[in-house]
């Protein structure tokens, strides 16, 4: 069993399943899908209602702010409370991580301002960093790696289902009600999932040695992490990438990641241990899980914005379009992890299919246009999501396969960190070409009578928030602009409209095209994975005795 493991020589003992009763087990697993279910209902949700939440509160050049912040808070969090709950259990900080999601969810709804969402997205980030690291843990708990496979399947209709529901109910609520609440709907559900985690949800400790909490090492993490990510969301945005400012935060950025790996190396009990990338199949798992960020996250959540800014259509119905892509996560997710259980664990030659599909379906997004028919793009969405399904389960289970399950917890967390990781620079760095090239596009494309029309800086306040494509009241005030216009205003309006999708349409396929490269890095990835038998049990690894 040595090839499990980074060590020399090492003696696999099983451990087997928690010893919980069949009814204990039930109602983790209820606790847990209904976890799941809320947060990836509240993602789907949100993400529908983001262009109407930019509208209301302004700053188009901050719409992925709403989905940055929370992402690099959350992902600042999970390997944190992976390596606390491998020392201390799970229950108290999934419990913690439900209460603080639910509150800032109730906050969230009640923000005037674009800056305080922004400020209770990243709170509330916290909150889903916690229930994310649990998550995966718990399920690793319970079952042993040749057996979460089959449960995959349940895991990821839990996903499915929220994710169907999730997009047409945020679309219409944003419509019938207000975005408002779209936050205020998971409140009740997160309220009932508290109650049964303190009533059902087993308190077992891993063990009872005193642990050392590697305060320094998380605090220097946190100093990492969230200057880039700041630099690379605001460069090219609020300053020039060239500025001291962005400069600055990289340099610090690079400075503390230094200290962190000094301190990492010498930490009695570190945050994210350094052994774990001595192991061949944890690297490149973790390095195929960043780039898989990079590209389907920060590329898919720019998809509403194409349905409601470039086809026109309302949130209601930009959400409906998202189903096809869920429905094929949900499809290639379940397959996925029945070929793991019942075909030894060949997760080399699932990823490197799941990672084609996705880069045909991204590619096949690049082509979208202001002409493109809804049967295409209805296509095109359920490949992208078909691979993505094939995909997001299987590098989890290869690192909780190749090591110890005294360190599940932080394991299993790492995956979900340089996910989220690559998910922020995706949204970053795709979000910053969006603006740039929209802005460009939209200002070669506009003819000089609309120059005339029209003061300059109402352009460049359509650049910064295109609002006219999205909100009839917007689209109100426009007409009232051209009003002064004479006869001609209805030509020089449905013109500028037309320019406005048109470059809109062009950025956000440019952001597909290279989303598309960065997922073929990922496959090609995939080809260096090592490929190890799935065990059948839980292996505890332990150093061999010392003979005297």
């Amino acid at each position: 069993m040595n090839n499990n493991n980074t060590g020399p020589s090492f003696t696999a003992i099983p451990v087997g399943l928690r010893s919980l009763p069949r009814q204990q087990v039930k109602w983790t697993l209820i606790g847990v899908f209904l976890a799941m279910f809320l947060g990836s209902l509240y993602q789907t949700v949100v993400g529908t209602a983001m262009p109407k939440i930019v509208v209301d509160l302004g700053g188009f050049s901050q719409y992925t702010w709403i989905t940055t912040i929370y992402i690099i808070t959350s992902a600042v969090t999970v390997p944190i409370t992976g390596k606390l709950i491998d020392m201390y259990g799970r229950k108290s900080f999934y419990i913690a991580g439900l209460a603080i999601f639910t509150a800032f969810s109730l906050a969230c709804g009640f923000s005037q301002s674009m800056t305080q969402l922004i400020i209770f997205r990243g709170v509330q980030g916290i909150g889903a960093g916690i229930m994310m690291a649990n998550a995966f843990t718990v399920i690793g708990d319970l079952f042993p790696p040749a057996e979460r496979g089959k449960y995959q399947g349940y895991i990821t209709a839990v996903f499915g289902v929220s994710s169907i529901i999730g997009p047409t109910l945020g679309g219409f609520v944003t419509d019938a009600l207000s975005w408002n609440w779209v936050f205020f709907l998971t409140v009740p559900l997160g309220i009932l999932i508290i109650i049964i985690f303190v009533k059902y949800f087993p308190d077992i400790r891993p063990d009872n040695l005193k642990h050392s909490v590697d305060y320094l090492g998380a605090s220097i993490l946190v100093l990492t992490v969230v200057p880039a990510l700041l630099a690379l969301s605001m460069g090219g945005v609020n300053y020039p990438w060239a500025s001291i400012q962005i400069m600055g935060m990289f340099i610090f950025s690079f400075l503390m990641l230094i200290l962190f790996i000094f301190i990492e190396s010498r930490s009695q009990e570190p945050i994210i241990p350094l052994s774990l990338f001595k192991n061949r199949i944890v690297a490149v798992s973790e390095v195929i899980a960043f780039i898989t960020g990079v590209g389907l996250f920060g590329g898919s959540v720019f998809v509403p914005l194409f349905f409601q800014g470039v086809k026109g259509t309302s949130a209601t119905t930009s959400g409906n379009m998202m189903i096809p892509m869920m429905i094929g996560n949900i499809i290639g997710s379940f397959v996925s992890g029945q070929l793991l259980s019942r075909n030894g664990g060949h997760y080399k030659i699932i990823g490197i299919v799941g990672n084609a599909l996705t880069v045909l379906g991204i590619g096949l997004l690049a082509t979208l246009n202001v002409n493109t028919n809804f049967t295409s793009a209805i296509i095109f969405t359920f490949i992208t999501g078909l691979g993505m399904g094939v995909i997001m389960p299987l590098f989890t289970i290869a690192v909780q396969n190749a090591v110890p399950y005294s360190i599940l917890g932080v394991a299993s967390s790492s995956v979900a960190f340089f996910r989220s990781i690559g998910g922020a620079v995706g949204l970053a760095i795709l979000g910053s070409v969006m603006n740039n090239r929209f802005a460009s596009e939209f200002f070669n494309q506009v003819s000089d009578r609309i120059k005339d029309a029209v003061p300059m800086d109402r352009l460049s306040a359509l650049v910064q928030n295109p609002q006219g494509l999205i909100n009839p009241e917007a689209q109100s005030q426009l007409q009232d602009l051209f009003s002064q216009a004479g006869p001609q205003s209805a030509e020089l309006l449905q013109e500028l409209v037309f320019v406005l999708r048109q470059a809109l349409s062009t950025a956000i396929s440019e952001v597909f095209f290279i989303a598309m490269i960065i997922m073929s890095l990922a496959l090609i990835a995939n080809f260096f994975l090592k490929e190890i038998p799935l065990r059948k049990h839980h292996d505890e690894i332990r150093p061999p005795a010392v003979s005297k």
